[in-house]
């Protein structure tokens, strides 16, 4: 795949104008995720955009875990989203950062807001702190709590953070305003009680700050320019804004928003996610049927189709859902280019050509690529007895069918021409062999009677072929928006969507293929092998895409 610059965007205005007009000196971007599962296609649209920004302007992107709820996080997740990054061709600026790691900070300009009167501690329950916040259309009510002296708060803040109140029993409001037509501005939470253990701090905190409060701050703490995040976070920037107003951070980010990454026939909510691999509707979160960034790797999806991918869908103010179809069009073109060739027989028949010497083999050379010769030539063994595929022969067909008939010619893939003369049967009268001839002085050049050969289809020797697992996949989902509404997305899952086959058989040199090494099986699809379970021993492939590309197709 030939890789291209992305091209300019509603981001890239916002800051060559702010470099330029000086309000920066610096881009400085970030990719803030919460480690409570793994990345998937949408992260890796925030990824591009992020990284992109910083490589695009000479500056620099920071990796920053927004840990700020030890209840749904691990450090698994934080170990495979680095993973993922680092898979995905970027390098974050510096050390990992994490929210954890300014907790004190946090805290103490918590203390402040309550010294200036503008944050209280509030003991309203869950569902009455619902009540009292009012509706979309009408305004929300002060808490009864709200008034309390700045001693008073200050007191309870620190008993909070001591321990001595139950989890749930009191958060920490900011004063702002109950009649705001922005439901996040009618005193929204700044801390709660979780008594919990920290991947990062153990126990040394028994309060944590929530993300609206937390985010800006760390922003601001590292020097981000440009927080960059996606749209549903619109209507939180009037609070990120009220915080750096009201703090004395150290330096004024800005919030940006673009509209997130949507694909067909795709769930992207973590939630719903870790839902499917927690009731085992699929192996893990890198099963390759997941969207997750790990389970398309697994799946032979690759970095540059992902970025490629993201650079086609552009970065806009506005969601919507994207046709997986494009992401389906990205891989195929890298593979297309880079992947080698290779051939495999998922439903063997066998071929017997009769008036071939029994003992004898021809190593065949053959290109890995047809317009890539620095991938070199491999070695196909030809002998008696070969393995078609089942469905490239019938004993009669019309003048459409392409592939090996009764009575006439077919050339193997890179040999030579054969014509079929004979079936053999099995004991419930199935065609269980093909005898055919092979037609004389035909490698790499047509029959000299001048009777050609009608198509051409792929084969293995069946002395010299390897068994190999196939798993062949589908997407998880049969319709294209599974995730909208209020019904449940379980009943649009594709029935079948994986199938395991141990009949293929594929010509020997991919024995010795590398784990997540792709190929082209001839007029068959994409493949990887296994990034964990293929080995020489037993080699297992993983079933990438196909080779129609549906997308190209409707694009022309």
């Amino acid at each position: 795949m030939i890789e291209t610059p992305a091209p300019s965007n509603f981001l890239d205005t916002i800051v060559r104008e702010d470099l330029e007009s000086g309000r920066v000196s610096e881009v400085v971007t970030r990719f803030p995720p919460e480690p409570n599962g793994y990345l998937h296609i949408g992260h890796a649209k925030s990824i591009s955009v992020n990284f992109g920004l910083a490589e695009r302007f000479g500056g620099r992107c920071n990796l920053r875990f927004d840990d700020t709820n030890p209840l749904k996080e691990s450090q698994e997740y934080i170990e495979s989203i680095q993973e993922d990054v680092r898979w995905l061709g970027y390098q974050w600026h510096g050390e990992v950062k994490y929210a954890s790691s300014y907790f004190g900070q946090l805290y103490e300009w918590a203390r402040q807001l309550v010294r200036e009167g503008k944050a209280y501690v509030c003991d309203l329950s869950a569902e009455e702190t619902r009540e009292y916040r009012g509706t979309l259309t009408e305004p929300g009510r002060n808490s009864p709590y709200r008034d309390r002296s700045v001693e008073e708060n200050l007191a309870l803040l620190e008993g909070m953070k001591n321990g001595e109140f139950d989890e749930g029993s009191r958060v920490l409001r900011a004063k702002i305003d109950m009649a705001s037509p922005n439901m996040n501005m009618r005193d929204p939470t700044l801390y709660r009680i979780r008594k919990v253990s920290h991947h990062q701090t153990g126990d040394d905190w028994c309060i944590y700050p929530t993300y609206d409060f937390a985010h800006g701050q760390e922003d601001a703490i590292e020097g981000v320019s440009h927080s960059v995040c996606t749209l549903e976070f619109e209507d939180h920037r009037p609070l990120y804004d009220w915080l750096i107003e009201n703090l004395p951070v150290p330096s004024r980010p800005r919030q940006y928003e673009f509209g997130r990454l949507n694909p067909s026939y795709t769930v992207t909510s973590k939630r719903k996610l870790k839902q499917l691999v927690d009731e085992g509707v699929v192996s893990g979160w890198d099963d390759p049927r997941m969207p997750t960034v790990s389970g398309m790797r697994r799946r032979g999806f690759t970095p540059a189709s992902i970025r490629r991918f993201c650079d086609m869908i552009g970065t806009t103010r506005s969601d919507g859902i994207v046709d997986v179809a494009m992401l389906e069009h990205a891989i195929r073109d890298d593979l297309n280019e880079n992947a080698p060739r290779a051939m495999c027989v998922v439903n063997p028949l066998r071929v017997v050509l009769a008036n071939y010497p029994e003992d004898q083999v021809e190593m065949l050379s053959a290109g890995s690529h047809p317009s890539r010769e620095d991938l070199g030539q491999r070695q196909l063994p030809f002998a008696r007895e070969l393995l078609i595929d089942r469905e490239d022969f019938r004993e009669e067909a019309n003048k459409k069918y392409k592939r090996l008939v009764l009575g006439k010619r077919v050339r193997l893939r890179n040999a030579h021409v054969i014509e079929a003369v004979d079936v053999e049967r099995d004991d419930q009268g199935e065609v269980s062999a093909v005898l055919c001839e092979v037609v004389s002085d035909t490698l790499g050049k047509d029959p000299a009677d001048g009777i050609k050969p009608k198509g051409v289809i792929h084969w293995v020797s069946a002395a010299h072929g390897i068994p190999v697992e196939l798993r062949l996949y589908n997407r998880l989902f049969q319709v294209e928006a599974p995730d909208r509404g209020e019904e449940d997305f379980h009943q649009y899952l594709t029935p079948d969507s994986l199938r395991v086959t141990t009949d293929a058989v594929a010509e020997p040199g991919l024995a010795a293929a590398e784990p997540e090494q792709s190929f082209q099986f001839e007029r068959e699809g994409y493949f990887v092998a296994d990034r964990f379970d293929h080995s020489t021993e037993k080699p297992v492939f993983n079933k990438t895409i196909g080779l129609r590309d549906t997308w190209q197709r409707q694009g022309s």
